[in-house]
C-alpha cells in the first residue's frame, strides 16, 4: 500500500512494498487454502482512502486466484461449475451494468421531461404525463404547443385566461419560483447526503480508472442523490446537461455490481475494467453511441484497458442503448431527442457556411473556456464560493428571469436543439417554419 500524500521514507516504501508483494505471492503459491487465507490478511487488497493501489501486485493476485481455480475444477462437480461462473462472471456483470444503466437513463429523462413542463403548467386529467404526452392523449391530429386544449397553464389553473398581462405575469413568477425549488432542492440534497455528487464527475472518474481511491464517491448514496438532482437541476432550466453526470451515475452503478462478484469486488485492479465499461455505457445512453461510448472509455478515462475489456464495454453499451430505447422515454423510437436523417446532400456553396460557422463555435468556446477558468479562480477565493446553496439560487433566479421572456430560451435545451433540427412539415405546428411548408430543414 502506497501513500501519496507522503514524500519522505521512499526507500524504506519500497522495501516494506517489496515484502508485501512477497508476502503475497507467497501466500497464493503456498497451498490450495493460501488464496483464503491471503484475502484475511490485513492489508492485502485493501487501500486506505486518497491512496494508489498497486497494479501489479492486484494483477498478479488476479492471476494466482485463476490459477487456483483451474487447478480445482478437476476435484469435483462443483468445483467446475464454480470455474465457469468466474469465467462469465465479467460478461455478467457487464450485462448488469448495462441493463440498469438504460433504466437509470430512461428514468431520468422521463423525469426531467415532466419536471420542466411543470414549470409551465399541469395536466389535470393525468399530472403525471408532461405536455406532449397530455396533447396527444387529447385524440388531436397533430400536437401544437401552443394550442392545446388539455394542458392548463398556471394561470388558467389559477382561474385567469391563457393569454394577456395578468396571464403573462402569472406564467412568469411561476417559472421563476419552479426553477428556484428544483435548484434548492438539487443543492441541498448534494451538500445534506452526497457532496461527491456534485459537479460533472469526469475528471474524479479519469482519477479513480488511473488508479486512486476515493471512497464514497461511487457509493449507493451518490448514485441516488446525483440522479435525483439530475432531473431537479435539468428542469430548473440551469445551462447544464446529462451528458457528464450519467458517466459518474454508470460508474456508481458499475462499482456497486461489482460487488456482487468478488472476483471484481475484491480486487481494485480488476474492478476498474467494470468502471471502464460503466463509462461506456454512460456515454451511450447520453449520446445514443455505443461506439462512441467504448472510443470515450479507451481514450479518454481508462487507464488499464486489456482487448477483453474492449468487447466488454461494447457490450455493456450495446445493452444500455438498447434498453433505453425500449423505454423510449422521448417518443420517437430512438434513445436521444433529437435525431438527424441525412436524406439530403448538401451543396458545394455550403461549405463557406460551414467553415464560418467552425471559426464562430471555435472562437465562442475560447472565450467561454478562458471566462470559466477565470470565474473559477475568482470563485475559489471568494465569499460567494463559501455559500454553494446560494450561489446556485442567485444564478438561477438570473436565468429564469433572461430566460423566461424569449419562448426559445425558456425551453429545454434538448427541446430547443430538438426544434433546430427538426423538418418543416405539414404537421410541424412551430413558429420556425413558415406558412408555406416546404420541408426544408430550420
Amino acid at each position: 500500500m502506497i501513500d501519496i500524500t507522503t514524500a519522505s521514507g521512499q526507500g524504506e516504501r519500497n522495501v516494506r512494498n517489496h515484502h508485501d508483494d512477497e508476502d503475497a505471492n507467497t501466500n497464493y503459491s503456498s497451498s490450495s487454502a493460501g488464496v483464503h487465507e491471503t484475502a484475511d490478511i490485513p492489508g492485502i487488497g485493501q487501500y486506505e482512502d486518497f491512496h494508489t493501489i498497486d497494479w501489479q501486485r492486484d494483477i498478479a493476485r488476479d492471476r494466482m486466484r485463476h490459477r487456483y481455480i483451474i487447478k480445482k475444477k478437476q476435484d469435483s462437480l462443483w468445483s467446475l461449475i464454480e470455474g465457469a461462473h468466474d469465467a462469465w462472471s465479467g460478461w455478467l456483470c457487464v450485462l448488469l451494468v448495462g441493463l440498469f444503466t438504460g433504466v437509470v437513463a430512461g428514468v431520468i429523462d422521463i423525469g426531467a421531461s415532466w419536471m420542466t413542463d411543470l414549470k409551465f403548467g399541469i395536466c389535470p386529467q393525468a399530472f403525471w404525463l408532461n405536455k406532449e404526452q397530455c396533447c396527444w392523449s387529447s385524440e388531436e391530429t397533430t400536437f401544437d404547443t401552443g394550442n392545446c386544449s388539455q394542458w392548463l397553464t398556471w394561470s388558467e389553473v389559477l382561474g385567469q385566461s391563457r393569454t394577456g398581462a395578468g396571464a403573462y405575469i402569472i406564467s412568469y413568477l411561476f417559472f421563476i419560483m419552479c426553477a428556484l425549488l428544483f435548484a434548492a432542492l438539487s443543492a441541498s440534497l448534494v451538500r445534506m447526503f452526497a457532496p461527491y455528487a456534485c459537479g460533472s464527475g469526469i475528471p474524479e472518474i479519469k482519477t479513480i480508472l488511473s488508479g486512486f481511491i476515493i471512497r464514497g464517491y461511487l457509493g449507493k448514496w451518490t448514485l441516488i442523490i446525483k440522479s435525483v438532482g439530475l432531473i431537479l437541476s435539468v428542469s430548473a432550466g440551469l445551462t447544464l446537461g446529462k451528458e457528464g453526470p450519467m458517466v459518474h451515475i454508470a460508474c456508481c452503478i458499475g462499482n456497486i455490481l461489482s460487488y456482487l462478484f468478488p472476483k471484481y469486488g475484491r480486487n481494485e485492479a480488476k474492478k476498474r475494467e467494470i468502471l471502464s465499461a460503466a463509462a461506456a455505457a454512460g456515454v451511450s445512453v447520453a449520446f445514443g453511441a455505443p461506439i462512441g461510448g467504448v472510443l470515450f472509455s479507451l481514450e479518454e478515462v481508462s487507464y488499464y484497458f486489456p482487448l477483453k475489456t474492449l468487447w466488454r464495454s461494447f457490450f455493456c453499451a450495446l445493452i444500455a442503448a438498447f434498453i433505453l430505447r425500449y423505454i423510449n422515454p422521448f417518443g420517437n423510437e430512438h434513445s436521444v431527442l433529437f435525431y438527424v436523417e441525412y436524406n439530403k446532400p448538401w451543396i458545394f456553396f455550403e461549405l463557406i457556411p460551414f467553415i464560418g460557422l467552425g471559426i464562430i463555435g471555435g472562437v465562442i468556446a475560447t472565450i467561454f473556456i478562458k471566462g470559466n477558468l477565470k470565474w473559477c479562480r475568482y470563485r475559489k477565493y471568494s465569499k460567494l464560493g463559501q455559500y454553494p446553496v446560494t450561489e446556485v439560487l442567485l444564478i438561477t433566479v438570473i436565468t429564469a428571469v433572461i430566460a423566461y421572456p424569449n419562448p426559445y430560451t425558456r425551453m429545454n435545451m434538448s427541446e430547443l436543439i430538438y426544434l433546430l433540427f427538426s423538418q418543416c412539415g405539414i404537421s410541424n405546428a412551430d413558429d420556425l417554419c413558415d406558412y408555406h411548408r416546404n420541408f426544408t430543414d430550420v
